[in-house]
């Protein structure tokens, strides 16, 4: 078995190849998970960047290949507008908004990863998985610098993402046999770098089969293939916006430059950040970890020790 540090280095190596030996690659792969499931496939589409150029290339190659959307309600207007420019797309809603599922399970903050330790942690009943999540030692542990959040006077969780685009792809599936094809890289997470590492590009296996064709991409092929083919986009990169999921969202917020994503959508979409930080609670829930973190800076408090 290849050591990681080698797989690693492979990637590393895929990464840094040119943008047309890249496209060889992704074609391949989108011609295995093709002929794999005998055409039953199709392109999860957002909207966004990454999505529009996987679906461009899916289509340079299997034209008829359906598209889904997932409607989650959460999309800016300007995403929405784009995705109705293209054919042969299915519009998915989840079963709950997001207000329901804050109001339930908690909201999106810090990182997929730690708002999933922490509601665990804050839920289980296991004395020994808290102290799991609290040990110096464990690689499962809540960071110090996020450990206030165990006593924040407001739900917290990582399951938005589940309940509005997992379960609904996973219907789908089950009820139309096709298989997925996502526009990630392995660049835009650890968590989706370490799942490359792990399975590749086509993941056959497993309870949920997916292909992530473009896992070898950066950033800047993307741009690159866009001016290469003159392939349009939403115009909501235009105002500014670097990453187009969802507006409401508040993972990775604190490594965010000014303006931040909220920041901008004051500027651009008043309404919808208005919805946001007064309908939805958001205000409180921001202002509450700025003011924490910013207690815990100058020595006033301290989070909880292992």
């Amino acid at each position: 078995m290849k050591s990681m540090k080698y797989k690693v280095h492979l990637l590393t190596q895929k990464q840094s190849l040119p943008l047309a030996l890249k496209e060889g690659i992704t074609e391949d792969v989108i011609r295995e998970w093709y002929a794999h499931w005998d055409g039953e496939v199709y392109v999860a589409f957002s909207g966004g960047k990454d999505s529009t150029v996987l679906l461009h290339q899916v289509r340079r190659i299997y034209p008829d290949t359906k598209a889904v959307f997932f409607d989650t309600g959460l999309e800016f207007p300007e995403i929405r507008n784009f995705v109705k420019t293209f054919e042969n797309v299915v519009w998915l809603k989840p079963k709950m908004n997001f207000k329901a599922v804050i109001e339930k399970y908690g909201y999106p903050v810090v990182s997929k990863q730690n708002a999933q330790r922490i509601d665990q942690y804050r839920n289980t009943k296991s004395e020994k998985l808290r102290l799991i999540y609290l040990s110096r030692d464990s690689q499962y542990r809540i960071p110090l610098k996020w450990r206030f959040l165990i006593n924040a006077p407001f739900k917290i969780s990582d399951r938005c993402c589940n309940v509005m685009k997992k379960r609904p792809a996973k219907k789908f599936t089950q009820e139309t046999g096709l298989q997925p094809m996502i526009g990630t890289m392995a660049q835009d997470s650890k968590q989706r770098e370490r799942t490359y590492l792990s399975k590749g590009c086509n993941s056959f296996d497993g309870k949920n089969p997916r292909s992530n064709p473009l896992s070898v991409w950066t950033e800047k092929d993307i741009w690159e293939y866009i001016k290469k083919y003159n392939i349009p986009t939403s115009p909501i990169y235009q105002m500014g916006y670097c990453r187009t999921g969802c507006a409401f969202c508040m993972f990775g917020l604190h490594m965010e430059k000014h303006p931040n994503r909220f920041e901008l959508m004051k500027q651009t979409h008043p309404q919808l950040y208005r919805y946001c930080m007064e309908e939805l609670g958001m205000y409180d829930v921001l202002d509450y970890i700025r003011r924490e973190l910013l207690k815990r800076k100058l020595g006033i408090d301290n989070p909880l020790h292992p």
